[in-house]
């Protein structure tokens, strides 16, 4: 990242060359839907108490991606909620198919 005062366009493409490998990606989805699982499950027992676990579920496989398959360092750490959006638009595009074509646009194939 060039600096603090980017767009979110020019940061999503940075966040994406951040997760060029497959595998950091699928780690990053079992995550997020770990996330939207447990808070799911929250709504439908009432048990808020689950929400606490959401921030361990989508960190715990984002970060052992990070340090293990890719070898960087989060994103979260520098700008926590364009990463938060981003981790979200890259799991629904990838749900929609339609990731391939932000891959290329940030140079990835």
């Amino acid at each position: 990242m060039t600096s603090d005062k980017q767009t979110f366009d020019q940061f999503w493409l940075f966040y994406l060359r951040e997760h060029s490998k497959p595998r950091t990606r699928a780690l990053h989805y079992v995550g997020t839907a770990l996330v939207i699982a447990v808070a799911l499950a929250a709504i439908v027992t009432g048990n808020w108490w689950l929400l606490l676990a959401m921030p361990v579920a989508g960190y715990f496989f984002a970060w052992v991606a990070h340090f293990t398959v890719e070898r960087n360092r989060p994103a979260t750490f520098t700008h926590p909620l364009w990463s938060l959006v981003s981790d979200f638009r890259m799991f629904g595009l990838w749900l929609t198919g339609r990731l391939g074509g932000e891959l290329k646009r940030a140079g990835l194939s």
